[in-house]
């Protein structure tokens, strides 16, 4: 969620350098000259004493506007907090925290089967389908097709006999070799490894403290609010979970 930030257009101006037009020398031509020749003397134009309206404010709709954009709450809070760290204490104490997660470690043999990883399984076993040539569904369908029409014959000749037999016969050779030959062979199974890695511990607890006496008046208790507040957001920038307790 992002917040729109006005910025007044005479803040966007910058300083510059210019020459004065009430001092100094200058020497330049003006064409179409017909009074004054080289060497004549001209006194200076009288100070203009009119108030104009400046540029904020013009009615021949020449007004700047001011400069206008939108700011999330991530990109505000890394200009905020940009030039602020954890104390070395704080950042040698969290690193001697230490936690295990487990991270991937690559493809086992052997493993949980929530953690089985189908693409290198299929992978696996397509390789050894073709190395071991393993019969395909549609190669056998084709020749079932065949031995249907053979059989809806009435009074099939002798050829047609004989190629019935030789499909009969490549059919149970080939369910054999399917058989022997499964789809998914345990050999093909792959798993994904996982192991235990130490990693920091994300996780702070930040204390608010108050004084409550008579000396904290409603504008020392809103400071201390605001405090507590940014600090809050800056911690959450560097841990995980926060528990704030007061």
């Amino acid at each position: 969620k992002g917040e729109k930030i006005t910025i007044p257009s005479k803040s966007t101006s910058e300083p510059r350098f210019r020459l004065s037009p009430d001092a100094g020398e200058r020497q330049w031509v003006a064409p179409g000259n017909k009074e004054f020749g080289a060497g004549d003397k001209i006194k200076k134009p009288p100070k203009q004493g009119g108030k104009g309206q400046g540029k904020d404010a013009s009615d021949s709709g020449d007004a700047e506007d001011a400069f206008q954009f939108t700011l999330t709450q991530e990109e505000f809070l890394d200009i905020f907090f940009e030039d602020l760290e954890l104390p070395n204490l704080v950042k040698r104490t969290l690193k001697e925290t230490k936690a295990t997660a487990y991270r991937r470690a690559g493809i086992t043999v052997a493993g949980s089967p929530t953690n089985i990883n189908l693409v290198r399984t299929m992978r696996n076993a397509h390789g050894r389908r073709l190395a071991l040539k393993r019969p395909s569904t549609r190669e056998m369908n084709e020749l079932k097709e065949r031995l249907f029409a053979l059989e809806r014959i009435a009074e099939p000749s002798e050829a047609e006999i004989a190629e019935k037999m030789a499909l009969v016969e490549k059919l149970q050779a080939m369910e054999a070799r399917r058989r022997w030959a499964p789809f998914i062979d345990p050999l093909d199974v792959r798993y994904n490894a996982y192991e235990p890695t130490p990693v920091p511990t994300t996780a702070a607890v930040m204390f608010c403290l108050m004084d409550v006496s008579g000396s904290m008046g409603e504008r020392e208790k809103d400071l201390a609010k605001r405090f507590y507040m940014l600090l809050y957001l800056f911690l959450k920038r560097r841990y995980e979970r926060v528990d704030v307790v007061f």
